[in-house]
């Protein structure tokens, strides 16, 4: 009998996902979005498009830092091209230096003179030997040339509090104590403007393998002695949960509760952590639309998460910071093992567009967001081979979603076609924010994950009559292409003519596979 009800049930399953497969010509693909501009209250943080610069692989050496010495184009040692990539992405806040890469990181050994600081063994990413001229000095100098917050991440797992406690001195004091004298000794005068410190990285893991309970007195123990020097005002993070870890964060608020400002969470879209993770740019549809469903469930993740905080912090008073996330692959064949160098093609982009929109809709609690990572690991912006350089789809969607960093988010209802996956997930084959500026302008912003038909849209904003629209459109039409270093412009922003507006209603051609940003004028 039972045996039965299982065959009933499996049929029932699988006539589902074939219908929700069926081609286009027997479904509907009309979408409704219906904005409402009048009901935005929410500010989307700009810190929700942080990134993330690890001692790892050569996102740090090589991709930003070259040396003064290098016969690549660089200012006092970072690459031009980079700087110049990274200016116009206009990044809001930068992590460094880990990642577990953080736990191992003394920091003593990264300043004064070049010559004289040691060398290390990056045991984490490769076993790669490392000569520590990248130090405090050039990342927060690189912080002040990019306009960005830097977001220290302190050792915990294997430093001391001393230590730590020292480095906050070193980077914020301007008195005449030690740390800021050994500060000037080596060359900076005034302290750097430090808001952001991570206590810990990952502790459950490569942070010191710890129990919640343990690891909140930890937390307790060195955030006190983290000081507030001259006006300069700590925010001091948390290390929190790997995606589905509920118990940490409950631990943590319970225990930790209003000493920290904000608590962090690390969701990857990944396969998995044993055996392949797949190729990043060989993949069959279904591979596609799975990742499309598991880089959405961080909704899910987050909901679960927030309401625990809710339960202690209701006023939302804690950050949550999702200091860790993007894309997974395999590396590239040919490339060091544990570099975790790969390519970066539309399927990329698309996961950095729909989470950012899920971002979006959290934005009272999500306050921070550091994708992994900014240059030559996971999904990053920037790809260099030498002195070459390539700009990924997902700088490219970093950069058209600039128009939302401190912008007001606007409600929104949203009905379309939907997709069952692998893994029972159910993909919504549009994906839509919304926000209005400062000076009033309303931008909008759509993914059509369907990588086979164009999506009509009718979109209205209430009661408001649109006078005219305009855009920018990221497609291709290979789902698996990306930019290389023999064609660095295979994918880059193109101007959208797919918005139409008739009698104060706007109309939306979405082709297959495309992400678009449309400006609207009231």
């Amino acid at each position: 009998m039972i045996r039965m009800k299982n065959r009933v049930k499996g049929a029932l399953v699988m006539g589902l996902l074939s219908l929700a497969s069926l081609p286009a010509s027997s479904q509907s693909n009309e979408t409704l979005i219906k904005i409402y501009p009048q009901e935005g209250k929410n500010q989307i943080s700009k810190n929700i498009y942080g990134q993330f610069a690890e001692h790892l692989g050569t996102c740090i050496y090589g991709g930003i830092w070259v040396g003064e010495n290098s016969n690549i184009p660089n200012t006092n040692g970072y690459r031009n091209d980079v700087l110049k990539a990274l200016k116009e992405l206009k990044v809001p806040v930068l992590r460094w230096p880990g990642g577990c890469f953080a736990d191992e990181y003394h920091w003593m050994d990264g300043i004064g003179p070049k010559e004289q600081r040691p060398k290390m063994v990056n045991n984490n990413w490769g076993g790669t030997i490392e000569d520590n001229s990248f130090g405090t000095h050039e990342f927060l100098n690189l912080c002040e040339i990019l306009g960005c917050e830097p977001y220290i991440s302190g050792n915990v797992g294997s430093g001391t509090v001393e230590e730590l406690a020292k480095w906050v001195e070193y980077m914020t004091s301007d008195g005449e104590s030690p740390m800021a004298n050994l500060r000037r000794k080596n060359g900076r005068e005034k302290p750097w403007n430090v808001h952001f410190l991570g206590v810990g990285n990952e502790s459950w893991g490569c942070g010191g393998s710890m129990r919640p309970e343990y690891y909140s007195d930890l937390y307790r123990r060195y955030a006190t002695y983290c000081r507030n020097y001259n006006g300069n005002n700590l925010f001091k993070i948390a290390s929190g949960a790997s995606d589905y870890d509920y118990k940490w964060t409950e631990v943590l608020m319970k225990n930790v509760g209003h000493r920290m400002n904000g608590l962090s969470l690390h969701y990857y879209t990944v396969a998995g952590w044993s055996g392949s993770k797949g190729a990043a740019t060989k993949f069959a549809d279904d591979d596609f639309y799975w990742t499309m469903g598991k880089c959405l469930e961080i909704e899910e993740v987050l909901k679960k998460h927030i309401a625990i905080m809710d339960k202690y912090d209701a006023k939302k008073k804690i950050g949550l910071m999702v200091d860790e996330w993007g894309t997974w692959w395999d590396e590239e064949p040919g490339t060091v093992r544990g570099h975790l160098y790969q390519q970066n093609t539309m399927r990329d982009a698309f996961v950095a567009a729909l989470t950012l929109h899920v971002f979006h809709k959290y934005t009272d609690r999500v306050k921070m967001a550091n994708i992994a990572q900014i240059v030559n690991v996971l999904q990053s912006m920037i790809l260099t081979k030498d002195e070459k350089m390539i700009l990924t789809p997902t700088y490219y969607v970093f950069k058209m979603f600039q128009v939302h960093q401190d912008a007001t988010y606007l409600p929104l209802d949203l009905t379309c076609e939907k997709r069952m996956v692998r893994d029972n997930r159910e993909v919504p084959m549009v994906s839509a924010s919304a926000s209005r500026d400062a000076s009033g302008r309303i931008h909008i912003s759509l993914a059509n994950v369907d990588l086979a038909k164009e999506q009509s849209i009718q979109l209205s904003l209430k009661d408001e009559k649109v006078k005219s629209v305009k855009g920018e459109i990221l497609t291709s039409s290979n789902i698996q292409a990306y930019n290389s270093f023999e064609h660095p412009d295979a994918i880059q922003p193109q101007v959208f003519k797919g918005a139409k507006v008739k009698n104060g209603q706007l109309t939306v051609t979405l082709p297959a596979k495309s992400i678009v940003v449309l400006e609207v004028e009231m």
